[in-house]
């Protein structure tokens, strides 16, 4: 009995192939190889073997913030350092909000 196969057409960012396929051959692998693995993967686990999660609302909201500050040609902040210091004071508060009260 004969081993049937048949051919997955894939169609990708050039650079991201050429990036994956240097990163695969640097572990021996073909990109063939590696779908290859994925699929035996899949089977084997019968599921994906990514951790692949819907995203929360925090997330959406992150999300859609970006796309609309993208759309404006805008950043959130006017400076690097004035995202920082955003960063720094909800740490802060974060922080001081997990403090018990004494």
């Amino acid at each position: 009995m004969s081993a049937h196969s048949s051919m997955i057409h894939v169609r990708m960012d050039n650079d991201l192939k050429e990036r994956a396929t240097e990163a695969l051959a640097a572990m021996g692998l073909s990109t063939a190889d590696a779908v290859r693995l994925l699929f035996h993967r899949i089977v084997t686990d019968q599921a994906f073997p990514l951790e692949l999660k819907v995203p929360n609302a925090e997330t959406r909201a992150a999300m859609e913030e970006v796309e609309q500050l993208k759309s404006k040609g805008r950043a959130r902040f006017d400076s690097a350092e004035d995202m920082f210091a955003s960063l720094d004071a909800e740490s802060d508060s974060l922080r001081n909000s997990e403090k018990p009260a004494s």
